[in-house]
């Protein structure tokens, strides 16, 4: 286990102090269990001799008080410890999400959507057993079952050897059976809940297109046949988990029979009385029941370790080389543009792929290029050449070397936070939230009111169409479902201009779209944004001369024309 892995665990582990009411309290469930079955044993077997009831009273208050604080101290573990583990949790995954945000978007541009979903629910979710499962109920055992062989030995050492050999071989059963039959299918579990989860998304969100091109059983079976690779794993593990507990079930019976045949000499020696005997006898089931949980909370070590290994592959510990890092603070000043964007020997470059063939694909070197206020460039070039990359390396998804100014000032001593409330990216492909078309807007400015929107969305051509869907309650769909691609690409520009950033980088706005909309598009896209904000326009295909002041080519992540 490596250290990345470890300080992932130790951080869902809340604080001693917090921690420490829930120990406690299982301590008070599994002695009061422990002694309401001595008690009750002794009581019983005493009774048969028929004493006198004064002798009886004080064992017949023990067994009403630890029947009582069992059932109090239990309600108090479950209370403190689910309170304790919880709130811990929640700040586990504030910690994750912080540490996701530099890495996105570009960083987790290859993860698939499901997988890294599954690993922020279905494994964050699996770092409360930690101190729940394996934790308390270790704890618990541990010391409930050493103090149990102790109060064993007071009464019958030979009772007593025989409880502790059964514990010791029910945990070296729990520890080598739960291992071998059920590890490997509990390690294999969440990445194929995750599989599960990938084919399901893809079947939903792809479903028009399947049924396009009559792919949708195909995209079935594959669904299928995740969620059947899932049920073997989930039997499997359920498999020797059965095994294990069947095992200590077996062994707390052996006890109380070894205990009997140890401990019955001594009773017809006088050494022992009938009362004792019948507690040394019974205790062992008591102390097995204390115990029977430390399988299922060997088991669950071994699912939040894996679950650890896998947060920890999808959050690195460090910033993958080629996004941004060791930014300062943001201050929420918007840095002014003045003179405009100056770029100047600038290299950058994706975070590093899994596929070698495909690390260069996207790099820019050498990049020189300057964009004033007002000014209206085009960036064009085959596809591959680095025109994503720089669209990305302008709002700060990706860092860089050589020199990025914004009106003078390097981009490297301004947070990304503070960059982007001057130069905007509107993306190839819009995020667009199943929502109503004011909720997509108003993200981006939550104080603008409902003419502000309604302004911006005339701008872009949008009103006629907004009004036709029943106004700005109307809702887009999951990603845009319920719009076209330039309808998407109109919102977003909207979305855009109502932030009122001084630069837009617009790219590939017409991907997508008819060929012969692009230009109106196009033409429709500038014109709202006006001249009185630069516009970096990244596109593949030929534009209007009169819509752009300038051409740069990019061929090889270099500028050949600009």
């Amino acid at each position: 286990m490596n250290a990345r892995v470890r300080g992932i665990l130790r951080s869902a582990m809340p604080s001693r102090r917090r921690f420490a009411p829930a120990v406690l309290s299982g301590f008070g469930t599994a002695g009061s269990a422990v002694a309401l079955l001595a008690a009750s044993a002794w009581l019983i077997a005493r009774a048969a001799e028929q004493p006198l009831v004064m002798y009886l009273s004080a064992a017949v208050v023990g067994v009403r008080a630890f029947a009582l604080s069992r059932g109090v101290f239990r309600y108090l573990e479950r209370l403190t410890g689910h309170d304790a583990a919880l709130d811990r949790l929640a700040g586990v995954r504030a910690d994750l999400v912080r540490e996701l945000v530099p890495l996105a978007p570009d960083g987790l541009a290859r993860a698939r959507r499901g997988g890294l979903l599954s690993g922020l629910v279905d494994d964050v979710e699996e770092l409360q057993n930690l101190p729940l499962r394996v934790v308390l109920p270790l704890s618990v055992a541990a010391v409930t079952a050493l103090a149990a062989v102790g109060f064993t030995a007071f009464v019958s050492w030979p009772a007593a050897l025989a409880l502790l050999g059964c514990l010791i071989v029910a945990f070296a059963v729990s520890v080598g059976l739960g291992w071998a039959a059920g590890s490997r299918a509990e390690r294999s579990i969440a990445p194929l809940r995750a599989a599960v989860a990938d084919a399901v998304h893809d079947l939903l969100t792809n479903l028009d297109v399947l049924t396009a091109y009559g792919a949708v059983d195909a995209a079935r079976e594959r669904v299928r046949f995740a969620d059947a690779a899932l049920r073997r794993a989930v039997v499997r593990r359920g498999t020797a988990q059965g095994l294990t507990s069947g095992t200590v079930s077996v062994l707390a019976g052996l006890a109380s029979l070894l205990a009997l045949v140890v401990a019955a000499p001594a009773v017809t020696g006088g050494t022992l009385s009938g009362p004792g005997l019948a507690v040394v006898v019974l205790l062992p089931m008591a102390v097995f029941e204390v115990f029977g949980p430390v399988p299922l909370a060997l088991a669950s070590w071994r699912q939040v370790r894996a679950a650890g290994e896998r947060i920890a592959a999808a959050v690195p510990a460090e910033i993958p080389d080629g996004l941004p890092r060791d930014e300062p603070a943001p201050t929420g000043i918007a840095p002014a543009l003045g003179s405009g964007i100056e770029l100047r020997d600038l290299d950058a470059h994706w975070p590093a792929r899994s596929d070698a063939a495909l690390e260069d694909t996207g790099r820019i070197t050498d990049v020189t290029l300057r964009v004033g206020p007002g000014e209206r460039v085009l960036v064009t070039g085959p596809s591959g050449a680095g025109k994503t990359t720089l669209a990305h390396v302008l709002a700060r998804f990706l860092d860089y070397g050589g020199s990025f100014t914004v009106g003078g000032i390097e981009a490297h001593s301004l947070s990304g936070d503070d960059l982007r409330r001057t130069i905007g990216l509107v993306e190839q492909s819009p995020f667009l939230f199943d929502e109503s078309v004011r909720q997509n807007l108003l993200f981006a400015r939550d104080d603008a009111t409902d003419d502000d929107v309604r302004a911006v969305l005339a701008r872009v051509g949008l009103d006629g169409w907004v009004a036709e869907r029943g106004g700005l309650d109307a809702r887009v769909g999951d990603r845009g479902a319920l719009v076209s691609g330039g309808q998407a690409q109109r919102l977003a520009l909207a979305r855009a201009l109502l932030r009122d950033f001084p630069v837009l980088v617009l790219d590939e706005p017409t991907a997508g779209v008819d060929p012969a909309a692009s230009d109106v598009l196009l033409r429709d896209l500038l014109g709202a944004v006006g001249h009185d904000r630069a516009v970096l326009l990244v596109s593949h295909v030929d534009v209007p001369a009169e819509l752009v002041d300038r051409v740069v080519r990019l061929e090889d992540g270099r500028v050949l024309v600009g």
